[in-house]
């Protein structure tokens, strides 16, 4: 079976490329943490804070970051305050974030409209908009693991198991 010259000249050029390719990976990935260690909801904020911190941390000196990529991040203090959190967004998004986690509802709203215009992910985990678990219409907002509603709903059917 003879090879056509076309696919050898395709395959050479690949063979040479692939390291290219394999270089042009980033070495870092960029989170913003957009903290309350201060504020009326310190005495929550900051564990929440410390754990990412940690956790990041983990990641890089245990597994080398995510496949081999970094995580570098950096604390913005929103004193779980909307406009210091949108304040904190629009200041750090330059640095093209992988995502941000605004950790309260309302910053949350307030960058939704923004995300899909910036291309930045909201992940909000248990809070925000609940409209938000469609991704048909919110393709850039993650409130994954669960939404108020499938909270509340979860609360009650254990009620109604408990109650009969």
């Amino acid at each position: 079976m003879k090879i056509p010259r076309i696919w050898l000249v395709a395959l050479a050029a690949l063979v040479i490329a692939s390291p290219a390719l394999v270089a042009a990976q980033p070495k870092e990935m960029f989170i913003p943490l957009l903290v309350y260690r201060t504020g009326p909801y310190a005495p929550s904020g900051i564990p929440i804070a410390d754990g990412f911190v940690d956790y990041f941390t983990l990641l890089n000196e245990r597994d080398g970051g995510i496949n081999g990529v970094k995580v570098v991040w950096e604390e913005c203090e929103t004193q779980y305050d909307n406009k210091q959190g949108v304040e904190c967004y629009e200041r750090l998004k330059g640095k093209s974030p992988v995502l941000v986690n605004p950790y309260s509802t309302a910053i949350t709203y307030s960058l939704i409209p923004k995300a899909s215009v910036d291309k930045v992910v909201v992940f909000s985990m248990g809070y925000g908009m609940s409209a938000a678990s469609d991704g048909r219409w919110f393709p850039w907002v993650f409130n994954f693991p669960t939404n108020y509603w499938s909270q509340a709903s979860a609360v009650i059917r254990y009620i109604g198991q408990q109650e009969g």
